[in-house]
């Protein structure tokens, strides 16, 4: 494949602005209910008034911590299930979208690490989480196989991923060349991922021209502490809002769709350009992809 001489067109930047508030909060370990209702709570928050769209962490509705699949198993809802018919009431009420995460039990009694789309019409998408550490409940849950997909919610795209799969940029471009304006990613950071805290979001955002919000959890669960730190970032890599403290807070940003969508990006018209796909060299990328047959040892 040569490179193109075509530059990418030139893409109509009428402003597509949308409002993207994260909940940085304390997670029951072991309680929907109790889960429910605080997420039922904070979607009556003053600072969420107004938002199109409202991101819960990862595992909201369940907790982590568990060591074993049959622990966690009382614990996992269908989807739809209960606690997204709670959510769709709401999200009908105020005209807007929800993003949590929850532990997903589906008819062939598998169980997923999901994160789940609610919209005011109820489901509008499911992810899996396909890259699973050797950490808490992701030992034993059954491995998402669905495409990262795109996810239109009003007008905007929205793509979704789980903590770790963060690690792993092939998920945030495939979000991004599936047409996401705006990746999604729920998290349970403990120590340790500090860095992750302060950089990855930036990069993602960045390296795909695309708003990107990590929204972690805050507090204790069975030993383990979660650090919180969750941003959202412009697609230059700049935080738009911060919360970079151990503290429940909700984070609250506009984001201008048509900003993400144009990754042709003229800085001296004829002189200096920048096209974040045209620029693509995927006949170069064979390895990223390629099986290397590498064995996962667990000390």
């Amino acid at each position: 494949m040569s490179q193109s001489s075509n530059p990418s067109p030139a893409p109509d930047n009428t402003p597509i602005l949308r409002t993207i508030c994260g909940i940085q909060t304390h997670v029951d370990f072991a309680d929907t209910a109790s889960n429910t209702k605080r997420m039922l709570q904070w979607l009556e928050h003053e600072q969420v008034q107004g938002a199109d769209l409202v991101v819960f962490p990862e595992c909201m509705l369940s907790g982590y911590c568990y060591s074993s699949l049959e622990e966690a198993r009382p614990h996992a809802q269908s989807i739809p299930g209960p606690a997204t018919d709670a959510i769709q009431a709401v999200c009908k009420s105020k005209n807007f979208f929800v993003i949590f995460g929850l532990l997903e039990a589906t008819e062939s009694g598998d169980i997923h690490n999901s994160c789940v789309l609610v919209g005011p019409q109820g489901v509008v998408g499911t992810y899996r989480k396909i890259h699973l550490p050797y950490l808490g409940i992701d030992r034993f849950v059954t491995q998402g196989r669905e495409p990262y997909r795109a996810i239109d919610a009003g007008g905007m795209r929205v793509g979704m991923h789980i903590c770790y799969d963060g690690s792993f940029p092939e998920s945030s471009r495939c979000l991004a060349l599936d047409g996401a304006d705006f990746l999604a990613l729920p998290t349970n950071w403990p120590p340790g991922a500090d860095t992750f805290a302060k950089y990855l979001p930036n990069a993602r955002a960045l390296e795909n021209n695309v708003y990107f919000m990590s929204v972690n959890r805050v507090g204790t669960e069975r030993g383990f502490r979660f650090i919180g730190q969750s941003r959202l970032c412009d697609p230059n890599g700049n935080p738009v809002a911060d919360a970079p403290h151990e503290n429940e807070a909700v984070l609250r940003g506009t984001i201008d769709c048509a900003k993400a969508r144009n990754k042709r990006l003229v800085r001296v018209p004829k002189e200096h350009v920048i096209d974040r796909w045209a620029d693509r060299r995927p006949e170069y990328y064979q390895s990223i992809v390629a099986d290397h047959h590498l064995t996962r040892k667990i000390d």
